[in-house]
């Protein structure tokens, strides 16, 4: 097609197996205009629609177009070869001409001395003798005359070997005089050469030299050595394991080409072991496309489940693999590039970060050491559930937080500023000890600088507080030990320093490092000097933060109001957030609307360490978020756009559908059931909680799908998914609207409400026990001796027996025992006492039984009774 000079648009359309609209929209961006379907098009533009829509084609056109020039280049070559070798061809005879006119005129100068030199010798006499003389002399070089009468042969004369004298130098022939009875020769005197002033042309004695004839490149196939091909694949780089039953099946799949090789011609097995080394070569081929799709591709900041799914291993595994390395995460956990790296490569896999420009877009403010000014501590409170953390609190700030709470304890992270009567300043977060808080504790110890650890004196270290310690041990911050409740009478202060030396935590009490103060948040015995020991341990850290530039922080927690909007918990941790800036937090941006401090104040500002609600972000970021204040709101919306997408991408790509291998494991199982769950909560860091244990809760029949989780209350959108999913709906202290309760009603859609999170689990985990198979269990009820058999015609051999222990039903298993090896299992076809039917016989009664399809009845042999009892499964 690149040969013709135009071409109409109709037929490219066939070609390229495209809409003639694509064509004219793609023309007219070139600026062509006035276009139709017989239009016909140059071959520029030719190759620029090749470019768009068949780009392989328009490389295979200019590689032809290449070759051809290349082969013309070297055909001009070879011509202006030949044209310099005849060239010098010429020049080389035309030398050889003047040196053959030299050497003739050189012989012919001799030629003249000689004559010259013959005329000078002549001595006067008869002139006949003379004449006789000369033709003599001229007879014996020309040759012989036959001079016999009436006779006369012309002599013959010598081929000259150049003819180039001058014809003026010929001399007249003279002729002799008559004699009689004589005839004299008339040939002329041949006096040396005799100029004619014609050149000969040598060249045409000159034979053609032979052309060699170019030979014909053949094209040669490789081909592929069986024998050499084996050696060659030898060496791979991984060592592959062989199991022994792959080890058996080449042995077999050896011995029957050397068996069978016998009775096979030649060629057909040197055909088939080259079929054979072809699909070696393939396979190796496979093998190196395989090695490389170990590349992962993933967004910065994923989530440990995301990566799991990616990796196609376990949660638990990237769980287990971070505590190793000193981290606890959770399943629906945050991860940043660097821990992202350390597990990929830590599981054999390569990471390829998409998105990366997103988080380099953002400009990053090095502050000098003049900039920076002291701020006051973050203190994070840590410890197990209901030992007096949030009464901590109230005592501190003098409120009452803990009567607000739902069953008591806390379920959301909490932050507040307490100014001392001192005047110094305070950040508190109030994190809870529940089990299923993790994620939330790991995001106090993140942004914090020293965590107090609370520890009731009448308990024991628990659970929850040893993560705590971990959680700030992992952090690299100062802890503070608080041992609560010593005004109870089983208060035991020393038990609980002897717990924590165990775990290697020494206080100063005991000669350790870590400062440890006995309060009682109730009364406020020791409060003010659990204050004093924060305030130390906060001067001995020297912190600051430079409050004049862009401010940036952590989200701490976000909620949905229905009046206000998005509510988000931040931290200020650099610089100072004001009432109209364009903040950036995860993949929401907006501009600050108002500024919220914990008790619903206004303010108009937030400087370093201060805990302070924002009103104005159009959605709802993830609790751990960080937030960062932007120039413009254009640039905010971009990069918030740009990291949506991404989120987007990820969740398509982490999605995993049903392959044949999961049916397959599935149907073996038997009784696989999934439970599709929509949880709606009021704050992030419960929901996140809460899907993070009821994934825990899968098992391998019964898998728990979170399809969606969000804040705010439950919507009819909400209803209406639940149904095309078949899931339920748990709504964490949220309540549903009155549309989406009547169309829950109408499509039959299950909604429990919860307003404590472990209630929430447990009727979960009762209904998934509930949904499990249960198992069948043999109980032995009774034991029957025979005491004698009866043989009837007809019937059968019928048994008097005697109950030894338990009762004995119609419906009983029955079980013959004969010398204590069970001989038969089945049922009992009739069962009486004297004449009559019953259905029960109870111990120390006679009755007379006899068994369905069993005859082999003898004295002394025990019928054991037994029957199944489905036994209720529970969760491991």
């Amino acid at each position: 097609m690149s040969d013709k000079k135009s071409v109409r648009l109709n037929k490219l359309v066939k070609e390229f197996n495209v809409s003639i609209d694509r064509i004219y929209s793609f023309l007219e961006a070139k600026g062509i205009e006035d276009l139709k379907p017989n239009t016909k098009v140059s071959n520029d533009i030719y190759m620029d629609l090749l470019g768009e829509f068949d780009s392989e084609k328009k490389a295979k056109l200019s590689a032809e177009l290449l070759s051809k020039e290349n082969e013309l280049a070297k055909a001009e070559e070879i011509i202006k070869q030949q044209e310099a070798e005849e060239k010098a061809q010429k020049e080389a005879e035309e030398k050889k001409k003047v040196e053959l006119e030299l050497k003739v005129k050189k012989e012919s100068a001799v030629a003249e001395q000689e004559k010259e030199a013959e005329e000078k010798v002549k001595v006067p006499a008869k002139d006949e003798i003379i004449k006789a003389k000369i033709i003599k002399k001229e007879l014996k070089i020309l040759g012989k005359v036959d001079i016999e009468p009436k006779k006369s042969v012309k002599p013959k004369p010598e081929t000259p070997k150049v003819v180039v004298q001058d014809p003026k130098q010929e001399e007249k022939i003279e002729e002799p005089k008559k004699v009689e009875g004589i005839t004299k020769a008339t040939a002329g005197k041949l006096r040396g050469v005799k100029v004619t002033g014609q050149t000969i042309d040598l060249t045409q004695f000159k034979k053609p030299e032979k052309v060699e004839k170019k030979k014909r490149v053949r094209i040669v196939k490789t081909k592929v050595d069986p024998k050499k091909f084996k050696k060659a694949v030898r060496p791979v780089k991984k060592t592959v394991e062989i199991s022994p039953e792959e080890a058996q099946k080449r042995v077999r799949e050896t011995l029957a080409k050397l068996q069978g090789r016998g009775g096979k011609k030649s060629s057909v097995r040197n055909r088939k072991d080259k079929r054979q080394a072809h699909r070696d070569v393939a396979d190796v081929e496979n093998q190196e496309k395989a090695a490389g799709d170990h590349t992962i591709k993933i967004a910065e900041f994923a989530t440990a489940s995301e990566l799991a799914v990616l990796m196609n291993v376990a949660v638990t595994e990237i769980v287990t693999t971070c505590m190793s390395l000193g981290m606890m995460v959770s399943m629906n956990q945050r991860l940043d590039a660097e821990t992202i790296q350390m597990l990929v490569e830590d599981f054999g896999f390569k990471v390829e970060f998409v998105g990366a420009d997103v988080q380099e877009s953002i400009e990053e403010i090095i502050d000098t050491e003049d900039q920076l000014e002291a701020r006051a501590p973050i203190i994070t409170i840590m410890g197990h559930v209901d030992h007096g953390k949030t009464s901590l609190m109230d005592y501190i700030r003098e409120t009452n937080v803990i009567a607000g709470e739902s069953g008591g304890i806390t379920q959301h992270i909490g932050a507040y500023e307490v100014t001392l009567k001192n005047g110094k300043q305070i950040s508190f977060l109030d994190t809870p000890g529940h089990e299923a808080f993790t994620a939330m504790r790991a995001r106090g110890a993140k942004v914090t600088d020293i965590v107090v650890v609370v520890v009731a004196a009448d308990d024991r270290v628990m659970p929850q507080t040893k993560e705590a310690i971990s959680h700030a041990q992992a952090a690299g911050v100062p802890i503070i030990f608080a041992i609560n409740k010593i005004d109870r009478p089983t208060a035991d202060v020393e038990k609980i320093k002897g717990e924590l030396a165990e775990m290697n935590l020494l206080v100063e009490d005991w000669g350790g490092k870590y400062q440890s103060q006995d309060i009682s948040a109730k009364v406020g015995t020791g409060v003010p000097e659990i204050l004093e020991k924060i305030i130390l341990e906060a001067e001995m850290l020297d912190l600051k933060a430079n409050p004049n530039r862009r401010a940036q922080g952590t989200v701490i927690e976000a909620s949905l109001d229905k009046g206000k909007g998005y509510l988000s918990t931040l931290l200020v941790q650099k610089g100072t957030l004001n009432v109209g800036d364009y903040v950036l937090a995860g993949s929401y941006s907006g501009k600050v609307k108002a500024l919220l401090d914990e008790r619903g104040e206004t303010r108009n500002n937030a400087g370093p360490s201060t805990p302070v609600v924002l009103l104005g972000l159009d959605g709802a970021p993830t609790a751990g978020d960080k937030f960062h204040v932007i120039e413009s709101e254009q640039e905010a919306k971009k990069i918030a756009s740009r990291r949506a997408q991404l989120q987007r991408e990820q969740s398509v790509r982490t999605q995993k559908h049903l392959t044949l291998d999961e049916i397959g494991r599935r149907i073996a199982l038997g009784g696989f059931q999934e439970i599709n769950v929509i949880i709606k909560g009021d704050v992030d860091g419960s929901i996140e909680a809460l899907s993070d244990t009821l994934q825990q809760l899968s098992t391998e029949e019964i898998k728990v799908n979170i399809i969606q989780k969000a804040v705010g209350q439950i919507s009819e959108s909400d209803v209406m998914l639940a149904a095309a999913s078949d899931a339920i709906i748990i709504g964490f202290q949220v309540r549903p609207s009155l549309k989406a309760r009547k169309l829950a009603e109408a499509e039959q859609i299950d909604i429990r409400l919860y307003s404590i999170i472990y209630k929430a689990i447990e009727e979960l985990k009762l209904a998934m026990e509930g949904m499990l198979r249960p198992d069948v269990e043999e109980k032995i009820i009774c034991n029957i001796e025979i005491r004698e058999t009866f043989k009837i015609s007809k019937i059968g051999t019928i048994a008097g027996c005697m109950v030894l222990d338990g009762s004995l039903t119609r419906q009983t298993g029955v079980r013959l025992i004969r010398d204590g090896v069970v001989v038969y299992t089945g049922k009992l076809s009739s069962l009486k006492r004297f004449k009559d039917d019953v259905n029960e016989v109870k111990k120390g009664f006679e009755c007379g039984m006899s068994i369905e399809n069993f005859n082999d009845l003898k004295v002394g042999d025990i019928i054991e009774g037994y029957e199944e009892v489905e036994v209720k499964r529970v969760l491991k």
